[in-house]
């Protein structure tokens, strides 16, 4: 893939296709393409085989996905499945058989097991059951990585797959409801500035769960590296390494925030998985590092949220 190459990045405008445009871009490449759903809707597979047909990308960043923390794959078990088993089988399909060179499709943690051992490597894939509270989600992108694989054994197409940890940065969904956790705990803590000083900020389960978290951009440039470097079968670990409770997380993001009041743990909302760190040992002998800080990312988000999101 070169700077000349004409690179189409599904879902351009969600957190992780807008971070992998925003890289290409500031690395001089070039011939970079995206579609809106108005044009071209992913769940369809005429449609998308009529712009691989009319735009005949070389490279190919499926970061289209349908996505949402606890609440929102509870409550769209059915959405999350179809919706993503469509896009992932669409594009996938489309860019074997119109002789794209290599795609990157992007997974997610959450398809490993719910109790696997940590630091969680990349063989631990579909060795236990999974986390029950968006185990929808998670077999939609499982067949994401088996059908990359199947299209490669069968065909021999270019195709790899990055699992990356919990992300964050500008574009996310800072919806409280159905957002991840790091955004909505942002949307909350700022929402509540606006309100009455006596409203408490109401938190799923406990805090305990131990997360790990990456921004956007070190992802972004992950990506970009392992379409130019890794071309194997097996899935590649995207993370940091460090994981801290979502109790510490909270803590953090509220004095970045300036959020003094009480947090309300909510002990009867589900904690999800207890613990789930990413060994990160692959892409790191590729050269690849996180250069991001978390609480530096949590600055940097908030600052972007205050100007793009908040009313």
């Amino acid at each position: 893939m070169d700077n000349n190459s004409k690179i189409f990045v599904a879902g351009h405008n969600g957190l992780v296709g807008s971070a992998i445009i925003r890289n290409l871009k500031a690395n001089h490449y070039e011939n970079i393409y995206w579609v809106r759903r108005q044009n071209c809707d992913l769940r369809n597979k005429i449609q998308v085989d009529s712009y691989f047909e009319q735009s005949k990308p070389e490279y190919v960043i499926l970061a289209a996905a349908k996505v949402g923390g606890i609440g929102g794959n509870s409550t769209y078990p059915a959405e999350f499945i179809y919706e993503n088993l469509m896009i992932q089988t669409n594009v996938i399909d489309a860019a074997y058989r119109h002789g794209v060179k290599k795609l990157l499709f992007l997974g997610s943690s959450c398809i490993y097991p719910k109790m696997a051992k940590q630091p969680i490597t990349e063989d631990a894939l579909m060795t236990g059951p999974l986390e029950p509270t968006n185990d929808a989600y998670a077999t939609a992108k499982i067949a994401g990585i088996k059908m990359c694989q199947a299209y490669r054994q069968q065909y021999g197409f270019n195709a790899i797959s990055l699992m990356p940890t919990n992300l964050y940065g500008p574009n996310d969904n800072f919806d409280i409801n159905n957002g991840h956790v790091f955004p909505s705990l942002i949307a909350k803590f700022h929402g509540s500035l606006e309100k009455s000083i006596h409203w408490e900020v109401e938190l799923w389960g406990d805090g305990s769960p131990k997360r790990e978290f990456l921004h956007v951009d070190d992802l972004a440039e992950a990506c970009v590296k392992c379409m130019q470097e890794y071309d194997e079968p097996e899935p590649i670990n995207v993370g940091t390494g460090e994981d801290v409770t979502i109790k510490e997380l909270a803590e953090t993001i509220a004095d970045v925030v300036g959020y003094k009041n009480n947090v309300k743990w909510n002990t009867d909302k589900p904690n999800g998985t207890p613990r789930k760190v990413l060994n990160v040992d692959k892409i790191k002998s590729l050269g690849w590092e996180p250069k991001i800080g978390l609480r530096e990312g949590i600055e940097s988000t908030y600052e972007w949220y205050k100007e793009n999101v908040q009313s």
